[in-house]
Order: structure tokens, then C-alpha cells, then sequence
């Protein structure tokens, strides 16, 4: 405490008028020394900012002007630190002084003009990072010194005016857009930190209050204890002449002894009546279960009464105080005991007092009430004896913290508890009573409940419960109740009626708990149950029972109702592409879009992560069902901005009727079902409305899946192979290899009939394993038979990239196959290259590093071609045969080709044209210095026998 402090407290205890005018001035002297004290980091952030400034600006601005700002922050930083060590050294009575408030005030000011100073003039307008850097850190220091200053509002404003407003008013007249965002971030800087200097200047004021309010209470005990001193002064000193009458009273007995003689007879009967009352002190003393001692303390003898009664034991166990009856003393209460005894045989009390525990005969612990005297004493003082009583108090001790534990637990008790006289008067509340209720303990006490009730209904219903107490003795139920404030809530009471021992009501306990959470649980879950939680739209569970209600509706009135079901494109490869935070704010605004653009929907649900469904009621006619869905797809294809990213995603959408097709809700929900796929079928981005041929379109591709499995573990796939030809030489040197399903019935399937079902049902990995491991053994069989040595092309797919074994699998390949990795060209679309580019690049680096060629095919169509192309390592690139087709010169597809392969031979790649199927289009190809073609000018897809007959062929026609 401070000498100040001290003085303040003093003269509140002196004069209460003056206390709040005290507490204010002390209040202004602890905050100026508090700014001082929490100034030193601010003042060291600055100090931090105008060295970190002028690194970073070096090149961007005058360097005398970055030279004059540091010099000038220097000075601030040590004249303002120098402020502070003053501040530190001076005495408290100069410390109150207005003189250091008003030099706090000018550093403060200062400082902010010297932020804002940087701010306004040394942050260059058009370099984002650097502007990031330098307002970070000036922003740092802000924060930093309006926490600290905020202890008062003068300071806070003297350093955040200056420093805040200037730097936003430059930065919103700036004609930077960039700028004037930083000066609107100012902005709502300085409200935020104007809320917060706020809030903690209230904390701080109501701390400094109740500070003082404490140490003003503290003096006045001391104040009180002073004046107890000097009672207990007064009571010594009547004790010292009560103890001078006692020696002249024993000066006196020698004339007593004289009359003796004189006295005899009234002796006899002095005695006599002496025994009455020791007969009388003994009975007082077994009615109230006092024992006596008396301790000798120069043999440490003691006698004791009732010590039986007491300790369980014979006077024959306890002869001596120090060897018999400290041992059985509990080891914590002997620091206690030998206090109080030491005090007392000093002479600083005037009696010996203490409670102590005892081990019983039986081995429980008792509670003993000791008081004693010293009854003799040496010449120097010392103790020679002493005299005493001692009591059990085991049963108040147990009952006094009987009394502590219920009223613990009545405190802590999470629920409001309350008791009543029998006039229903309030005599006691917990805490968890005030912090349901609003109302303090001081607020309720001695008042009826009745006036705290809110409405007459809420006494009326008082009135019938006061009605059911008086009879049964206790009540419960659910109330509805009003807070402090105004407000209700649902309340479980329960009330209890006490009574005496005569049976009057003496008390009534209740017991009540807020059910607010537990209905607002009840409600959350009650929502979940049926509701989204991502984006609000009905569940599938609320889903089915509205579709129920409607089919119900449907049958009872004879109206049709039509249930659209809504598939989102592409959504699985944005999620995997974009991460979940993205995909989820995605599918919060697909669904503000489905409420907007369909508001007479009957029910809009979310089925699963991209399905939707819509029940429109009464739909009226096909056609105006048919511009709903259209106006739907429209509106979901609008172009959304979610994370950054500006996106267009579509959707699919199959529309089912009932009773048109289906009679029962389950078949309802299937039929649309089949309508969204089969529009995800024809490429997404459009609606079909189920029809009996869906149905069968459906069951086709069923069977036909069915008998593309059965294919492929009986065998019926074949490869087929179309021929490459170097136009450097004109000589076949490469063969891609096909696929081909040669069913037992239909002959040759097209591939266009099953590989994009291959494709949707992860058949196509099986395929593609089966067509690399067949390609590479007939090439090791082409070269056995001394034909050539062919390079093979093997298409792959995208879901052998998925697994993540397609390294693993192409070395396994080669190793039985015996064939050599420069022989093996792998083929990928650019389209595929696109969904997972640092997978590919990583896969096919991978697989370049095991000597294997690598190719994209259909090059050119992909969006964002030219930008991947460097960083794949492939071999050769394929155009696209949809520029091949019209290479006119002149035309923009012989442009585009001859780009592409002047681009690939920049990059050193090797360029394959697919598709060639005239002269003129070789012709120019070979003109463009094109390495290889392959279409049907060469040959079409043929058997392996076949084309080893073309590779004979070829052998036979070179000279010599």
C-alpha cells in the first residue's frame, strides 16, 4: 500500500463526506501510474516500428526523409522511456502531481502523429506487400498502446485520435482503390478499439473501486482492533489491581488467623455448608459433563475427573501429561495446542483455550473443549501449576460441520433454491437463485414471493398452489416465470412444507431449474431431426413424410403431383479439387437458388452431399413443369462466386409424375432417380422426365453392365491394333492398342457402347489392366518373331490414376512380360490431365523415371493446355483428329496444328496426328515436319495376325 494510499484510507476513516471526493482523486493518481507502468512495451513496439520501417522502405523512399522519421521516433522512444523512469523515482507524494498526466498526455500525442506521420507520407500507394508489412506492424503497436491507454479514455484518445484519424481520412480520399480499403480497415480499427478502451476502462474503474472500498474496510478493522487493544489495556489493568486487592487481602489473613479462636464455631458451620456445596459443585459438574484436571508441571503429575467418560480410559492410564496423554494427542492439532499453552504460561493471555482431538480407547478420534489457568508461579514467573476443565464437543463439532457441508451444497446447488416463513416471506436464496432470476440476495430478502410475480395471472396461479401446499404439504410443476428483466421462462418448481415439532408450519424449501436450455435442446434436435444443417432445406426424413402427405393429398383430391430430383455435375471432382470449406458454401448457395427460383415447391430437400429433390403439388400441365425445370437449370448455372473462386456449376435434373407413372411413393423416388441419371448419361446440364422407354433404356444398361462382367471373366475382350507411321521414313513403328468385346451373340460391340459404362461402374480398371498386360505381351512377340520392334500405345483411365498402383502395376507388366520399357508408350487424355495435375505429374514422373513413353492424347481440346504442357514429362502429344479434318491451308485448323506442333518441337516433344484418312492431310502434315499419324490412310484397327501380316509385308517391300 501506498504512502498515498495510506493517507486516503486514513482520512476516510477520519471523515466519511470526503470519502468519494478521495476516491476519485486517488483513483486519477493509481491510473496515471498504471499508464506509465503499461507504457513501456507500446513505447518498445514504436521503437521496433521505426527500425523495421525504414528496412523496409529503404528503396521506395527518400532516404534523408526515413532518416529524419527514425531519428525523430529514437527521440520520442527515449524521451518518453525517460518519462517513465522519472515517473518510477519520484515519490509517491509527487507522483499525484498533475504535472505527469499532462506530460503522459503530450508522449501520447505525440507518438500517434508520429504513426499516423508514416502512414500518411512513407507507405508507398501501389506496393500491396510492403503496405501489408508496414501497417501490420504500426497496427501492432496501436493495438498494443490503446490496450495500455485505454486505463483512461483522455490518453486513449489523446494517442488515438491523432494517430487513427488523419491516417483514414488520407487513406479514404486516396484515389487507390487499394488505399481506401486500408482506410476503411482503419476505420473499423479505431471503432473496435474505441469499444474495447471502453469496456476496459469500466473494468478498471469498478476494480479501482472496490480496491479502495477494500482498503478503506481493512483500515477500519485496524482501526477496530486498536481500540479492542486498548479495552484489553483497561481489562488488564483492572485485572493487576483485582490481583493487588487479593495480596492485601493475604496480608489481612494473618489478623484473620488471630480471630481464629474466636471463630470456631462459625468454622463448624462453614464447613458443614462448605460440603453442601462441593456435593452441589459435583453434581454441576456430572450434569454438564465437565472434567477436571490439575497439572503439576514440575513433576508433570496430573489428575484427572471423568476420564473414562471422556478418553475410554482409568485414571491409572494417565498419571503423567507428557509421557500418558501427548501420545494420544492427533499430530496435526499439536502445533495448535502448544501455542495456545506457551501464550497463556508467557502471561500474554488470561486463560488457556484450545480444541484438540484425542485418540479414543476404542480407536475413534474425539473433539475436546480444554480451558485451564495457571494457578502458581515462581518468582521469575514460570508455571508450576495449573488448573482446568476439559469437555467432548465431538457431537457440536459435527454438527457445526454438518451445518458448513448443507451450507455449502445449498450455495453450490446448480439449482435455484429458496426458502419461506410461514407468510411466504423470503429468508434465504443461493446464488444459483440470483443467477436465474436477476434479483440479488439484498433485493429478495424479507420480501413476499407475490411481489415478485409478474402478472396477476401468475398470482392467481400462486394462490392455487399456496392452496395445494397448505393441504398436501408439497407441490411441483412447470411455471412459466419472469425474470428481472422482463423475461420469461419456463420454471420446474418444487415446493416442500416444514413444520415443528408441534406440526405449524415453521418453513417452506423450494427447489426450482430454468428449462430454458432443455427446451431449446428439445428444439435443436427437434430441427435436426428433420431439417439440413449445412443449408437449412429439409432432410430426408421430413423428405419422405411430406412426399407421404402429398401422395395422400394426390389419391383423396384426384390432383397429380411431380417430385424432381436434382443431381449437381462435376461436384465430386470441385470438391477434390477445392476442399470441403469451398464444396459447403457451394451447396449453401444451391440451395438459396432452389427456395428462389422454385418458391411454390410444395417441399425442397437435400438427399445426400449434391442431390436435392423438389415436390411440387398440382403442378398443372407437362409444359409448364418442363419451364420450371428449365428456368431451374438456368438459375443454377448463373456464375457464383464461393472462396475466391468464380464458378459455374450445372446441374441434372429427372422429373417423375404421379399417379402418370408411379402408384406408390417408393416407386416415385426410383422412377426419378432413373431420369436423373439417364440426363447425367447425355452429359449433364439438362432434364428428363421419366418415361416407360427410360425404363427400358435402364434395364438395357443394367443387362448390358451384367454382361460386360461376364466378358471379362470369360475372356471375350480382344486387342486390336491401329498402325503408326514415321513420315520420317514412311515405316510402321508404333501400333496403339484397342480394346474390343466379341460377344457370343452380337458379335463385335462398339466401344462406344461400353467403355463409357466401363468408365461410370470401375469396370474400365480391369479392362485396362487386361489390354497393358496383352499389348506388351504381344509386342515381346512380334519382336520373338523377328518382325519388328514395335512400340505400343495403351490408353489409360482415369481411375487406374486414382488407385495409385499404376507405377507398381507397369513395372509388374514388364517384368513378366519381358518387355522393354522404351517399347511401352502410355496414352492419357488432356481432359484427364487436368483432374488431379500434381497426382499425374507425380505418377507420371514415376513412370518416366522406369524408361516408359508417355503421350497426351486428344491434344488441344482441354481448356488450359498450353499452361500444364510444360510441366508434364511426356514423350509425344496427339492432336486432336477434330483438326485434322479440314486442313485446308488457310483454315483455322491447319493454324491450330501448325501451332501445335511448332510449340511440342520448341519443347522437344514429338507430335502423332490421329485421324488422317487422305492424302492431302498427310501431305501437309509431313510439310509441317509432323513425326508420326495413324488413322484409317494407314490402315483401321486390326487383329494382332493381321497386323503381323502388315509388318511382313513392310519387311518384303525395303530394298536389298
Amino acid at each position: 500500500m501506498t504512502a498515498t494510499t495510506s493517507a486516503a484510507i486514513q482520512e476516510m476513516t477520519l471523515d466519511p463526506q470526503q470519502t468519494e471526493h478521495q476516491f476519485a482523486t486517488d483513483i486519477a493518481v493509481e491510473r496515471t501510474r498504471l499508464l506509465f507502468q503499461g507504457s513501456r512495451l507500446p513505447t518498445l513496439l514504436m521503437l521496433l516500428v521505426g527500425l523495421a520501417c525504414p528496412l523496409l522502405l529503404w528503396h521506395q523512399q527518400s532516404v534523408p526523409l526515413l532518416a529524419l522519421w527514425l531519428a525523430w521516433v529514437v527521440l520520442l522512444v527515449l524521451l518518453r522511456l525517460t518519462q517513465v523512469k522519472a515517473f518510477d523515482d519520484a515519490l509517491p507524494s509527487r507522483q499525484a502531481e498533475p504535472y505527469w498526466r499532462r506530460v503522459f498526455l503530450l508522449g501520447a500525442g505525440a507518438s500517434g502523429l508520429s504513426l499516423a506521420f508514416a502512414v500518411i507520407v512513407l507507405v508507398p500507394a501501389d506496393v500491396f506487400y510492403q503496405q501489408a508489412l508496414v501497417y501490420g506492424l504500426i497496427a501492432a503497436a496501436i493495438l498494443s498502446a490503446s490496450v495500455a491507454y485505454a486505463v483512461s479514455l483522455p490518453a486513449f484518445l489523446t494517442f488515438a485520435l491523432p494517430c487513427l484519424l488523419p491516417s483514414a481520412a488520407f487513406l479514404l480520399l486516396s484515389d487507390n482503390s487499394l488505399q481506401r480499403g486500408w482506410g476503411l480497415i482503419s476505420v473499423i480499427l479505431f471503432l473496435a478499439l474505441l469499444v474495447v478502451a471502453w469496456q476496459v476502462n469500466r473494468l478498471v474503474q469498478r476494480s479501482l473501486l472496490q480496491r479502495f472500498h477494500n482498503l478503506a474496510l481493512i483500515a477500519h478493522l485496524e482501526h477496530a482492533k486498536q481500540r479492542a487493544e486498548g479495552l484489553n489495556g483497561e481489562l488488564a489493568s483492572e485485572v493487576e489491581q483485582r490481583r493487588r486487592a487479593e495480596r492485601e487481602l493475604r496480608d489481612a489473613h494473618g489478623e484473620l488467623e488471630m480471630r481464629v479462636a474466636e471463630r470456631t464455631l462459625e468454622l463448624d458451620e462453614a464447613t458443614h455448608a462448605l460440603g453442601k456445596s462441593q456435593a452441589r459443585l459435583s453434581l454441576a459438574l456430572e450434569a454438564s459433563e465437565l472434567g477436571l484436571w490439575d497439572w503439576d508441571l514440575q513433576s508433570d503429575q496430573v489428575h484427572h475427573s471423568h476420564l473414562r467418560e471422556l478418553f475410554g480410559l482409568d485414571p491409572e492410564q494417565v498419571r503423567e501429561m507428557l509421557r500418558d496423554l501427548r501420545p494420544r494427542l492427533h499430530p496435526d492439532d499439536l502445533p495448535t495446542l502448544r501455542r495456545a499453552l506457551l501464550e497463556h504460561m508467557k502471561g500474554r493471555s488470561e486463560d488457556y483455550h484450545v480444541e484438540y482431538r484425542v485418540r479414543h480407547a476404542d480407536g475413534h478420534w474425539v473433539w475436546v473443549e480444554d480451558r485451564g489457568r495457571a494457578v502458581e508461579r515462581d518468582s521469575s514467573g514460570r508455571v508450576l501449576r495449573m488448573l482446568g476443565t476439559r469437555r467432548n464437543i465431538s457431537a457440536r463439532r459435527q454438527q457445526e460441520q454438518q451445518q458448513r457441508l448443507a451450507a455449502m451444497v445449498f450455495e453450490a446447488a446448480s439449482e435455484g433454491i429458496f426458502i419461506l416463513d410461514p407468510d411466504y416471506r423470503l429468508l434465504a436464496v443461493n446464488r444459483a437463485f440470483s443467477s436465474v432470476t436477476g434479483y440479488s440476495r439484498d433485493e429478495v430478502l424479507g420480501r413476499r414471493v407475490t411481489s415478485l410475480l409478474g402478472s396477476d395471472e401468475m398470482r392467481r396461479q400462486y394462490l392455487s398452489i399456496r392452496q395445494e401446499l397448505d393441504g398436501s404439504g408439497n407441490w411441483q410443476g412447470e411455471l412459466i416465470e419472469t425474470r428481472k428483466s422482463g423475461e420469461l421462462y419456463p420454471q420446474w418448481l418444487q415446493l416442500n412444507m416444514v413444520r415443528d415439532a408441534a406440526g405449524r408450519p415453521s418453513h417452506i424449501v423450494g427447489f426450482f431449474a430454468d428449462l430454458t436450455a432443455r427446451r431449446e435442446a428439445e428444439e435443436r434436435l427437434r430441427y435436426l431431426s428433420h431439417y439440413d444443417e449445412l443449408t437449412g432445406l429439409a432432410n430426408r426424413t421430413l423428405f419422405r413424410e411430406r412426399l407421404h402427405e402429398a401422395s395422400q393429398r394426390a389419391r383423396q383430391t384426384g390432383r397429380s403431383i411431380a417430385l424432381m430430383h436434382i443431381d449437381l455435375d462435376r461436384f465430386k471432382l470441385l470438391n477434390d479439387s477445392l476442399g470441403h470449406e469451398v464444396a459447403d458454401q457451394l451447396l449453401r448457395q444451391m440451395s438459396r437458388r432452389l427456395t428462389q427460383t422454385v418458391p411454390e415447391a410444395d417441399c425442397i430437400a437435400r438427399l445426400s452431399g449434391d442431390e436435392f429433390a423438389i415436390i411440387l403439388d398440382a403442378y398443372g400441365s407437362l409444359s409448364s413443369l418442363a419451364r420450371v425445370a428449365s428456368r431451374l437449370l438456368a438459375k443454377l448455372r448463373v456464375p457464383m462466386t464461393v472462396g475466391g473462386h468464380e464458378l459455374v456449376v450445372s446441374a441434372s435434373l429427372g422429373i417423375s409424375l404421379m399417379p402418370d407413372y408411379a402408384r406408390e411413393v417408393g416407386t416415385l423416388i426410383s422412377q426419378s432417380n432413373m431420369a436423373v441419371q439417364h440426363a447425367k448419361h447425355l452429359g449433364g446440364n439438362t432434364f428428363q422426365f421419366f418415361t416407360d422407354n427410360l425404363q427400358a433404356c435402364t434395364l438395357g444398361r443394367l443387362q448390358l453392365e451384367n454382361q460386360l462382367r461376364k466378358a471379362i471373366d470369360e475372356g471375350q475382350l480382344e486387342v486390336f491394333y491401329q498402325p503408326k507411321l514415321n513420315l520420317a521414313d514412311d515405316q510402321l513403328n508404333a501400333a496403339e492398342a484397342l480394346v474390343r468385346w466379341r460377344h457370343p451373340q452380337q458379335g463385335l460391340v462398339p466401344p462406344g457402347e461400353f467403355i463409357g459404362l466401363a468408365e461410370e461402374t470401375g469396370l474400365i480398371t480391369a479392362i485396362g489392366e487386361f489390354v497393358l498386360r496383352q499389348a506388351c505381351r504381344q509386342a515381346c512377340e512380334w519382336q520373338r518373331q523377328g518382325l519388328a520392334e514395335i512400340r505400343v500405345s495403351v490408353n489409360l483411365s482415369v481411375h487406374q490414376l486414382r488407385q495409385g498402383n499404376l507405377t507398381s502395376l507397369v513395372r509388374q507388366v514388364l517384368e513378366e512380360t519381358g518387355l522393354a520399357p522404351e517399347y511401352l508408350e502410355l496414352e492419357l487424355t488432356e481432359s484427364q490431365l487436368l483432374d488431379n495435375v500434381e497426382s499425374v505429374i507425380v505418377t507420371f514422373q514415376q513412370l518416366r523415371a522406369l524408361g516408359v513413353k508417355l503421350a497426351i492424347d486428344d491434344f488441344g481440346t482441354g481448356y488450359s493446355s498450353l499452361s500444364y504442357l510444360k510441366r508434364f514429362p511426356v514423350h509425344y502429344v496427339k492432336i486432336d483428329q477434330t483438326f485434322i479434318r479440314d486442313l485446308s491451308p488457310g483454315g483455322e485448323d491447319a493454324a491450330i496444328t501448325r501451332a501445335i506442333i511448332a510449340m511440342a518441337h520448341s519443347l522437344e516433344l514429338k507430335v502423332v496426328a490421329e485421324g488422317v484418312e487422305t492424302q492431302a492431310q498427310m501431305d501437309y502434315l509431313k510439310s509441317q515436319h509432323c513425326d508420326e499419324i495413324q488413322g484409317f490412310l494407314i490402315s483401321r484397327p486390326v487383329e494382332a495376325s493381321a497386323f503381323a501380316e502388315l509388318l511382313r509385308a513392310q519387311i518384303e517391300r525395303a530394298p536389298g
